[in-house]
């Protein structure tokens, strides 16, 4: 009995591996089983897919087209005559000294928000006093609330009285107290899902509150960290409001109003416009390749909680 027991075990080991590898092998991807399991989901997506790519075909196309072609021809057809003169007008009118400033903003917003919400974060979540951490959280969150419109007026004031007015910080600093709110309910929620057995290993080793942040919990949290770096990062980009109340100068436009300002000069030329948008474009398609993997762990993981 003992003889058969042994020589049956092997067997019964290939056929397990023998079953488990060709399903293995032919797991099928994630659109084969949209388009198997739900025809009507994956219509929908590809609708979705045409809806976001059209636009920014267009976009492109129409960037290297003369007014006359860009105007009279169709825009889906790819031109035959492409010309660089659009991207070209743009750098003539100071796109380059916009971008600078766009960047400088982009980037402080990130370090800032960063640098201040991740330690945040991470004291309300282990704070030993949970119910002051709690309040100080839900008052965080009540600036969802509140619509930057709303408090214009009092925020110009302040800024004046600052002496921060017509300087790029009055962009930076509103940017940067709007982005708080969103980025604490991300992070807390992320900081939350880390093992309490992990912080109570690194507490018996002798780890500080500061070490158990830098060795433990950022490297568990780069997801929601980068959710909140590309969120803080275009909201920063694409900021329109701030630059055009709490500045005025030239020296001090970004791309959001100096864009704005160049369709005034423009008037209807359309390709040059198009060209300048797609540049503006570019380093905002670059961040979100670079943090891509963990933005969808992030929302892999947010869909799974």
């Amino acid at each position: 009995m003992i003889r058969l027991a042994v020589e049956t075990t092997p067997r019964t080991g290939a056929r397990a591996s023998c079953a488990a590898g060709p399903g293995r092998r032919n797991r099928p991807g994630l659109a084969d089983r949209l388009r198997r399991d739900n025809p009507a989901a994956a219509l929908a997506a590809l609708l979705w897919l045409a809806i976001v790519i059209v636009p920014i075909y267009v976009m492109i196309n129409a960037s290297f087209q003369s007014q006359s072609s860009a105007l009279g021809g169709d825009l889906l057809v790819p031109t035959t005559h492409p010309t660089l003169q659009n991207y070209k007008l743009a750098f003539q009118n100071g796109f380059m000294h916009l971008l600078f400033n766009t960047v400088v903003v982009t980037v402080a917003t990130i370090v800032l928000v960063l640098g201040l919400s991740v330690p945040l974060a991470f004291a309300i979540v282990r704070a030993r006093g949970r119910h002051s951490s709690l309040l100080v959280f839900r008052i965080f969150l009540l600036g969802l609330a509140i619509p930057a419109p709303v408090i214009l007026v009092p925020l110009y004031v302040m800024v004046s009285k600052m002496g921060l007015y017509d300087t790029l910080w009055a962009i930076i600093l509103p940017t940067v107290a709007f982005a708080m709110p969103v980025t604490l309910l991300v992070l807390v929620g992320t900081m939350r899902d880390i093992s309490e057995e992990l912080y109570e290993a690194m507490a018996l080793e002798g780890a500080t509150p500061a070490r158990m942040l830098f060795k433990l919990v950022i490297p568990l949290s780069r997801g929601g960290i980068s959710t909140v770096a590309v969120f803080s990062g275009l909201s920063a980009w694409n900021g329109l409001l701030f630059p055009l109340i709490l500045t005025q100068s030239p020296q001090n436009e970004v791309l959001t109003t100096g864009l704005w300002s160049l369709s005034s000069e423009y008037g209807v030329d359309i390709p040059a416009m198009l060209a300048a948008l797609t540049l503006a474009g570019i380093p905002m398609l670059v961040l979100y390749l670079a943090a891509r993997r963990a933005l969808i762990s992030s929302v892999v993981g947010f869909g799974g909680r």
